[in-house]
């Protein structure tokens, strides 16, 4: 070795020497960082972006700092890269340690064993408390043959918005009922006048949603073992039934057309919303859709009170059955904790789970949904001083809250193939209402012989 190189090589071997004796000295004086340096890594792989992966950030931060026995890494992968690293990473031998995600896949994946039952990896004392702490459409969400194979730690609740302004205006009441709802849509927008292409309807129902109508309805998509599917059944039918009847109100083309006109508003704005500033109602004076809309609601009474421009009163309430069919009742989706068949460390998933949902501290949880936006997966969180002080601020939000702790929200059910079975009712819905002459009772027992021959089911 020449000279020149051989003093580079020291150089650089007494700065190493140097930068490693500063971090043994640091340490010593630090106890903290020399507790952190000791911590089991957990991997974290999470879906979210933008303004809630900061929430996110949040969370893990809290986590971080609360105890000094693990250490979480969180990973966003945003759009469809998780799912497919995951099986690569699964399949490797190097998964994450804790994933969140929020697809119906959990019947599958257990399954597929790619994924681990919380008994096999929490004690007993911990899974019968997350299980009697979850609401029971969070704990739904999560079962495989009665075995919790992911926990719930965020809820996606659907309800009806009206804009009762425009009720008021018209001389209708909020619905309770299937009959009051058709009320309001033949009043709104009477059927014999579509032809002039109206500009608000009262209410219409959307194809992808019979999964919470037909729950409203009493159905059921699924038997009771969970072995077959129930599609035809008969009250999913009469759901069926009563959506198509808007298509024969109406003509499935022009409400194809006016769904078409929602999607072109500026900003993916809330049909329910009037756009100009000269208008008191939007596109729909009823409207299904989630809880996060209360924030584009709360923007525009916000914006129009700093402009001195009048502002429609909204509500919120529960989708209305009819005789016969479920009260507080619908689909619930959310999002959920799964730790993957081969991680390295389920004892730190399992804790930064627990932390998360709030089952040893219901302020913290209560933190994160306040941040977030979100529903809480159970009561004691829901109770916390600081989220009523949420919900007193944001009352439209209440509502949601007080529905997802209701035991008539339901899940897609929790199968092997739930993919599918989403996808063909909501293939079936679509086919029913675009096309008035089909029989929507032939074709929900189509669709469901064609779910038993693919095998859904447990």
């Amino acid at each position: 070795m020449r000279l020149g190189h051989l003093k580079s090589a020291l150089l650089i071997a007494l700065l190493v020497l140097g930068l490693a004796v500063s971090g043994w000295v640091a340490r010593q004086n630090n106890p903290r960082a020399s507790a952190l340096d000791s911590r089991k890594e957990v991997v974290f792989w999470h879906f979210w972006g933008g303004a809630d992966r900061e929430v996110v950030d949040g969370v893990v931060s809290r986590f971080n700092d609360s105890q000094s026995e693990f250490q979480v890494r969180a990973v966003a992968m945003p759009g469809n890269n998780l799912q497919a690293k995951l099986f690569l990473s699964i399949a490797g031998g190097d998964p994450p340690d804790i994933v969140n995600q929020d697809d119906p896949v959990i019947g599958e994946w257990a399954s597929r064993r790619f994924i681990l039952p919380l008994d096999d990896i929490a004690s007993a004392d911990d899974v019968r408390r997350i299980e009697s702490f979850l609401f029971p459409a969070a704990k739904r969400l999560g079962l495989v043959d009665d075995r919790l194979f992911a926990v719930c730690n965020g809820l996606d609740i659907r309800a009806l918005y009206y804009n009762k302004t425009a009720l008021d205006q018209y001389g209708l009441k909020v619905p309770v009922s299937i009959d009051d709802l058709d009320a309001i849509a033949r009043r709104v927008c009477p059927p014999e006048s579509t032809g002039n292409e109206s500009k608000t309807f009262g209410y219409l129902p959307d194809s992808r949603r019979l999964w919470a109508w037909g729950y409203v309805f009493g159905g059921s998509f699924m038997d009771e073992s969970g072995a077959q599917p129930t599609i035809d059944d008969p009250a999913i039918v009469a759901a069926a039934n009563w959506m198509q009847q808007y298509s024969k109100w109406y003509g499935a083309d022009l409400i194809n057309r006016f769904r078409a006109g929602d999607q072109s508003l500026p900003g993916k704005s809330f049909p329910i919303l009037p756009v100009a500033d000269d208008e008191m109602a939007g596109r729909y004076v009823v409207m299904m859709d989630g809880q996060w809309r209360t924030r584009d609601i709360a923007a525009l009474v916000e914006r129009r009170n700093s402009n001195s421009i009048p502002v429609p009163e909204f509500g919120v309430c529960p989708l209305p059955p009819p005789a016969g069919g479920r009260t507080d009742a619908g689909w619930v989706n959310g999002n959920f904790f799964v730790v993957p068949r081969g991680a390295k460390n389920a004892k730190g998933a399992v804790a930064f789970m627990k932390f998360w949902i709030g089952l040893d501290d219901a302020g913290q949880a209560a933190r994160t949904c306040v941040a977030g936006g979100w529903i809480p997966v159970s009561e004691s969180v829901v109770q916390h001083d600081s989220f009523q002080q949420f919900l007193d601020e944001q009352p439209l939000f209440r509502e949601f809250v007080r529905l997802a702790a209701s035991p008539n929200q339901y899940p897609i059910p929790v199968v092997r193939g739930a993919p599918l079975l989403k996808r063909t009712v909501e293939q079936a819905a679509a086919e029913i209402m675009t096309d008035v002459e089909l029989s929507p009772e032939n074709a929900l027992k189509a669709a469901n012989m064609r779910l038993k021959q693919a095998g859904v089911g447990r």
